[in-house]
């Protein structure tokens, strides 16, 4: 590398500077509040981990997303961390062990060997909750009106909320007895909609008539909430638990009716099929070609830790949140200060300071450029006193 190109980041490393980087923490503050004022407690987990347990259980499936690197000291793999999620899950098996229901939530960078998406960070901030220990409803519903709040505090408008539940797919194969490559055959042609395909494929291997038809429908059964009654007509003696999934997710409908948002569901989709359980969620605003946030149940993710506690939460990166909200927050003007031999000068610099101003002391000799350093006022001296003077 030249001395001209020592100033470039490495792909999908990005950087956040002055002006944005004040809106970055400003709303990193504003969302840890709210996650505080509904009975989350903050966390901060290591960068680094031994692959053990940072790739162990659900975390396996962020392998090829994970830098790792040798510890020095113990000649053991570690990994930095792609995701926090299983971090949370450690901390809430092992380091923390509560009893009764554990809410954490964290805000911190992760590192990503490869971009997710085209054009998207290696090194996004990923922040989110995370409740452990309770496997009723009411927790995903917790959840999601959470989610949901979390864009209505970050001014987030005209949001699309995705709601799926991958009980149904689970359900409906539960007596097919199919390989794990079948399986994955036909969890790939219902994610791509390939409706042609999936009637071929189903033709093929589907023996069970009943079976066959409820596959071939379910890349229909989407829209709105009304697409539920259809779903419960078609879906007519399904196994128990097909039903029981289509009622959640009635449920949490009714449960965010009142918000102002637009209701999208999907039973044949299934992000993070191999990694959630039950209720999955995601969050669209039109413009931004990938969520901007998502969650649901992970059941198993403690699992691995000796202790497998019941789980639903959600993450967003936080960098990309910012980008989308209408809010905007800039760090307020300053006051500069030139330089000067004023005795009373320090104390009246630490004065305002300590009443919430930016102030900035300049050095001598300086040639200030006032846009540069941020600055609408002047401290100066003004027949024996030191006023504060607007700049033109």
């Amino acid at each position: 590398m030249t001395t001209a190109d020592r100033w470039l980041l490495p792909d999908g490393v990005d950087e956040v500077l002055p002006e944005q980087a004040h809106v970055v923490e400003y709303m990193r503050r504003q969302l840890l509040d709210l996650y505080h004022n509904w009975g989350y407690d903050l966390v901060i987990p290591p960068m680094v981990e031994f692959t053990d347990s940072l790739l162990s259980g659900s975390g396996s499936d962020l392998d090829l997303m994970t830098f790792r690197i040798t510890d020095q000291l113990s000649g053991r793999m570690m990994g930095i961390r792609a995701d926090i999620t299983p971090q949370t899950a450690r901390m809430d098996a092992h380091s923390l062990r509560r009893e009764g229901p554990s809410r954490l939530c964290y805000a911190g960078t992760v590192l990503h060997t490869r971009p997710r998406g085209p054009l998207e960070s290696r090194t996004p901030i990923s922040l989110g909750v995370e409740l452990f220990g309770e496997a009723s409803l009411a927790a995903d519903i917790e959840v999601i009106e959470l989610f949901l709040q979390t864009l209505a505090t970050a001014g987030v408008e005209k949001v699309h909320l995705d709601l799926g539940h991958v009980d149904i797919f689970r359900g409906l194969l539960a007596n097919a007895d199919l390989s794990q490559e079948l399986e994955s055959e036909l969890f790939e042609l219902l994610q791509r909609k390939a409706t042609r395909e999936l009637g071929q494929w189903v033709s093929q291997n589907i023996t069970d008539p009943k079976l066959a038809e409820w596959l071939t429908i379910l890349p229909s059964l989407t829209g709105s909430a009304e697409i539920l009654k259809a779903a419960k007509h078609k879906l007519a003696g399904a196994p128990a638990k097909v039903l029981q999934a289509i009622a959640q997710l009635e449920d949490v409908v009714a449960a965010i009716s009142t918000r102002n948002i637009t209701v999208y569901l999907d039973l044949g989709e299934m992000p993070g099929y191999h990694y959630h359980t039950g209720i999955v969620f995601a969050a669209y605003v039109q413009g931004h070609g990938k969520a901007l946030g998502n969650g649901g149940r992970y059941d198993h993710v403690g699992a691995a830790f000796g202790r497998p506690r019941p789980a639903t939460g959600f993450a967003f990166n936080l960098k990309s949140l910012v980008t989308q909200s209408k809010y905007s927050h800039r760090a307020g003007l300053g006051i500069f200060v030139p330089y000067t031999n004023n005795a009373q000068l320090a104390e009246q610099i630490a004065l305002l300071r300590s009443q919430g101003n930016r102030v900035v002391q300049g050095f001598q000799g300086q040639q200030v450029d006032y846009n540069e350093v941020s600055c609408d006022r002047l401290l100066v001296e003004e027949n024996g006193h030191l006023v504060i003077q607007k700049l033109p």
